[in-house]
């Protein structure tokens, strides 16, 4: 059995179909702002906006993604987003042009989780302890 404790999660990147519709969902939901990415070289018509990051990697991070090659929707993996209240982030969800699918609700000695749909149809979660 292994022994090694780090976190495996660096990335996370979520399919959009509309960059600016999905920059705007994020930035009013979480209270951030996204910052534009340089894309790498050889990805096509890929298009990117990156989560706030730190420097010293103390957490991951993720961007919004654009490209032909995948799309958006429900059905595949569900990413969580950290927060003090989750409840929070759920009362800007429909203002923001998203759906609530899961109001807070405990989740035993875990804390509170919520899942809403983004305006692309992508399934998001957002966690907290209170």
């Amino acid at each position: 059995m292994a022994t090694n404790t780090r976190n495996p999660f660096t990335w996370v990147e979520i399919y959009v179909e509309d960059m600016s519709r999905a920059q705007k969902f994020y930035e009013e939901v979480l209270q951030i702002e996204m910052i534009p990415m340089q894309t790498p070289g050889g990805f096509g018509d890929l298009e990117m906006l990156s989560f706030p990051w730190a420097e010293d990697g103390g957490n991951i991070s993720g961007a919004l993604c654009k490209t032909k090659e995948m799309k958006a929707g429900a059905g595949g993996t569900l990413v969580y987003f950290t927060s003090e209240d989750c409840g929070i982030e759920v009362s800007r969800t429909e203002s923001a042009g998203g759906k609530v699918i899961q109001q807070k609700e405990p989740i035993g000695e875990h804390g509170f989780c919520s899942i809403c749909m983004d305006t692309e149809g992508n399934r998001i979660a957002f966690h907290s302890n209170k």
